[in-house]
């Protein structure tokens, strides 16, 4: 067996007239993520930690924002994409963990149904995803309800000799 590791990380600024979506999930709140996408932070960050344990290069390479094409894009489809990338390589997802840091909304309330979106597209059993939340204990932008991270680690597995 082939064991590979990846860690991802993203963060968009919070700003109003947008929807907040992560994890392909809509959450009711007055402000959303800006970015060239959906700005789904949750999903980049896993997309960015499965290609990194591929070898492979971000979701910057594959989705360029200077791509008309990609404005607007869901990240349900950059995931989509990933896992299709990730499949055609040979290698399953062993686990994910995932940290969200912000300081509102509060992500308990909306966690199952976001594992349940992210299991649905990879086409895994929720059990093997695992998302935290965490606040900035009202320090930097993330503290001031301007902005929200993600980091990701994704453990492939590849069936094989190393």
């Amino acid at each position: 067996m082939i064991y590979r590791v990846g860690i991802g990380y993203d963060i968009h600024r919070l700003v109003k007239k947008r929807k907040l979506i992560l994890g392909g999930v809509e959450l009711v709140y007055p402000k959303g993520l800006l970015g060239h996408s959906d700005a789904d932070v949750l999903i980049h960050a896993i997309c960015d930690a499965i290609l990194g344990a591929m070898g492979k290069s971000d979701i910057g390479m594959l989705f360029p924002d200077t791509d008309f094409k990609n404005k607007g894009l869901s990240s349900v489809v950059i995931l989509k994409e990933t896992d299709r990338l990730m499949k055609q390589a040979g290698f399953r997802i062993n686990n994910i963990d995932a940290v969200l840091i912000l300081e509102e909304p509060k992500i308990y309330k909306h966690k199952n149904k976001i594992l349940e979106s992210l299991s649905g597209v990879l086409g895994v059993n929720k059990n093997i995803i695992n998302i935290k939340a965490k606040t900035q204990e009202k320090l930097g932008l993330i503290g001031n309800k301007k902005a929200i991270a993600t980091f990701a680690v994704a453990l492939l597995v590849k069936e094989g000799q190393r």
